[in-house]
């Protein structure tokens, strides 16, 4: 069990939760891996894909010496097809780290795929957010929830107070921070909550959320943003940052807060002098409703209320394109992190569109199709659906596709060759893609 499991399973479990003897297994299983013998492990990561060799090269100073071995570096130039030039220089776990890239974005872009979808809360769903392989989901009912995307099974649940609606949230490996009201709560690995107000009561209510520790952003509809510092729990900053309500938030590495607004308008502000720094302009004037930032590259996305995307260099604050790509609102639009190359958008007409980071041509359209099968999972009854690649231009005809067959995405969240999605039902969808590549 690595790090992050072993932070969330000492709290509130969810309705299926693991026994004890159970848990002890998993306590064990690391240290029985870590005494095999090197060659031993060695035949065991050739069994493996890229994306799981790159992790499993993080776990220790001893297996990332056995992922840079003459034997495995030649398994894979063989399995890889590659000239050894291609090896030459670089570490494998550079190298497989490129080819998993390489397979997610074939992967999204023409795969097959299917999609897995269970019934993860008992009114509706709205928001999710995927880290380190787990999944978090809540907006809605009075319960956020953790799973486990391996076995579609609750990890963890934690309640809401009765008086307060669950706005937005955001996770790491030690606590769930979410925005109630007017209020910040977190829940803790040991299931603990808390919760605690504003400044002097001044919090106007905001209308989501983002968190990098030790601190807490909240956009609020009188157009600033309040910081907040999880620990003393008091607000630190407040920064005026437009005179229209802010829909969507998003921190960059240097701590820079760059907010969305319904005037279409972007606002970046750095924290360190409250001040703005600069303002991005959209072409439209009915709001920008999500926004995500790639640190790999710089690049801000944005997602607007008619359907376009946009995208901006933040180094230069300039924009690279924009493109109409849904002739409705786009509610969501996110990558996996450390992918410069795809990005998934999704909005009201229920269409997953993939669009091509660098450019924003749109390389896919998906949406589920027919039933295949039903099964059994420690959350329930699976349905998994066959998944249908549709025309680029589909929205020109979107109106002669049923809405049964496109339920409205109101959220998504991007990980290896899988996204999950959100409807405002009890449903969460998992999509899951093949790539035409393998080791």
């Amino acid at each position: 069990m690595n790090k992050h499991q072993r932070g969330f399973t000492a709290a509130k479990k969810g309705p299926s939760p693991a026994t004890a003897s159970q848990i002890n297994k998993r306590q064990q299983t690391p240290t029985n891996i870590l005494s095999l013998d090197p060659d031993i492990v060695c035949t065991i990561f050739t069994f493996l894909d890229m994306f799981d060799l790159v992790r499993c090269s993080l776990v220790c100073k001893l297996w990332n010496a056995i992922f840079e071995s003459r034997s495995l570096r030649e398994f894979c130039e063989r399995n890889m097809k590659s000239s050894s030039s291609e090896f030459t220089g670089k570490p494998l776990r550079e190298i497989l780290g490129e080819v998993a890239m390489k397979q997610h974005r074939l992967a999204l872009q023409c795969g097959g795929f299917y999609i897995d979808q269970w019934k993860g809360h008992s009114t509706t769903v709205a928001q999710c957010r995927m880290k380190m392989g787990m999944l978090v989901t809540g907006v809605g009912d009075k319960v956020i929830r953790l799973w486990s995307l391996d076995s579609h099974k609750c990890i963890e649940e934690h309640s809401m107070p009765n008086t307060f609606p669950l706005i937005d949230f955001d996770f790491d490996e030690s606590k769930i921070v979410g925005l109630i009201g007017s209020h910040l709560c977190i829940w803790r690995r040991n299931g603990k909550r808390s919760i605690f107000p504003s400044l002097e009561g001044k919090f106007v209510k905001g209308s989501c959320m983002r968190y990098f520790d030790p601190e807490a952003v909240v956009g609020c509809d009188d157009g600033a943003v309040r910081v907040f510092d999880m620990y003393s729990r008091r607000c630190s900053q407040i920064i005026r940052m437009h005179h229209v309500p802010i829909t969507c938030l998003c921190l960059n590495e240097d701590k820079l807060i760059v907010s969305g607004s319904t005037s279409g308008s972007i606002t970046i502000a750095d924290p360190s002098s409250v001040q703005q720094v600069a303002t991005l302009r959209s072409s439209d004037a009915r709001g920008i409703r999500t926004m995500c930032f790639n640190p790999s590259s710089q690049l801000l996305f944005a997602g607007s209320a008619v359907g376009y995307a946009y995208c901006w260099d933040l180094r230069t604050r300039k924009l690279l394109w924009s493109h109409r790509v849904s002739p409705n609102v786009i509610y969501s639009i996110q990558h996996m992190q450390s992918d410069t190359s795809t990005l998934a958008v999704g909005g009201i007409d229920g269409i997953l569109r993939i669009l091509n980071q660098n450019d924003g041509r749109t390389v896919s359209c998906v949406m589920g199709d027919k039933l295949l099968s039903t099964f059994q999972s420690p959350s329930g009854l699976i349905q998994r659906r066959k998944g249908m690649r549709l025309p680029e231009d589909t929205y020109i005809n979107i109106d002669l596709i049923p809405k049964t067959a496109r339920p409205s995405i109101t959220c998504l969240a991007v990980g290896m060759k899988k996204i999950v999605t959100t409807h405002n039902t009890n449903d969460i969808r998992l999509w899951k893609f093949k790539s035409h590549i393998s080791l």
